[in-house]
């Protein structure tokens, strides 16, 4: 990042945060909305947003994810500019206050570019440069991490082919391998590049599964994965679970993530998630002991 919108020591950080060495961090979700699937509306006013955010990572959250705009299906499009002057505030906040990377959830690069100049270090597109490929730019330009979600759009239909499993995780990985071969076309460091499978965006609740089961379609690519599993409705769909009740079923999902070595789960509960991970990665260390 250049110019006068540098924070102290997040260079520094951004490289110890998407080292290969391991272990599973934790995103903690920081929606600045009124209408997330989830929390909607509960951190919409950024002073609510910042003590938010300072409580996931007084929990253990390892990187921050401020987005300004639903992304749940049906979802009403924010304008840039209103996207920015909701996270903005936040982001400078958050800067001033805690000591984890940054990233701003949006899909276009007028957001992205305030909120680098507010301290943000990773761009999490989930539309992989569908929308506005200035991100891209952008990225490369000033050195952040990219994030590329893959989202089926129109929506995959149940009778729709491929069928959920291997197939079907493999055609998304080959779609994000485009969509990697597009940001490295404009200049963004292969070692700055994260993937996102996109569960929920455009999925059936099988393919979900899929995509944990064969996740290693998915680490054919070479890179950092992250997975955003939290509350989704595929764990509603196996469990019956309302949104609000699905904090057993999210552990199931990041426990199993975490045992296959994915890098980044993001989440809204913090705490929980660090625990499952916590005792995940000691028995991935204890693996192999003689």
């Amino acid at each position: 990042m250049s110019g006068g919108g540098q924070v102290p020591g997040t260079a520094a950080r951004r490289v110890a945060g998407t080292a290969r060495d391991g272990r599973t961090r934790v995103v903690g979700i920081v929606n600045v909305t009124p209408d997330s699937f989830s929390d909607g509306g509960h951190h919409l006013d950024a002073a609510a947003a910042i003590a938010h955010g300072e409580a996931l990572v007084a929990a253990g959250a390892d990187l921050l994810d401020i987005g300004g705009e639903s992304t749940r299906p049906g979802h009403t499009p924010v304008p840039p500019q209103v996207q920015i002057e909701r996270v903005v505030p936040v982001l400078e906040g958050l800067a001033a206050r805690v000591d984890v990377p940054l990233s701003i959830d949006t899909t276009w690069s007028p957001v992205a570019r305030a909120a680098l100049a507010a301290g943000a270090t990773w761009i999490n597109d989930t539309m992989a440069l569908g929308d506005d490929v200035g991100l891209a730019d952008l990225a490369a330009r000033e050195g952040a991490v990219l994030v590329l979600m893959h989202r089926f759009q129109p929506p995959r239909q149940p009778d729709q082919q491929p069928r959920p499993g291997r197939a079907l995780v493999r055609l998304v990985a080959e779609r994000l391998r485009e969509r990697v071969a597009l940001a490295l076309a404009h200049g963004v460091p292969r070692e700055n590049l994260v993937v996102d499978p996109g569960i929920g965006f455009g999925t059936l609740p099988d393919d979900a599964l899929a995509m944990h089961v064969y996740v290693d379609e998915l680490r054919a690519l070479g890179l950092p994965l992250l997975f955003g599993t939290s509350r989704k409705s595929f764990l509603g769909h196996v469990t019956g679970r309302e949104v609000g009740e699905r904090g057993a079923a999210t552990a199931a999902s990041v426990a199993w993530l975490a045992r296959a070595g994915v890098e980044y789960l993001r989440v809204h509960d913090v705490g929980a998630t660090r625990d499952v991970v916590a005792v995940v990665d000691a028995l991935r260390a204890m693996e192999g002991s003689p």
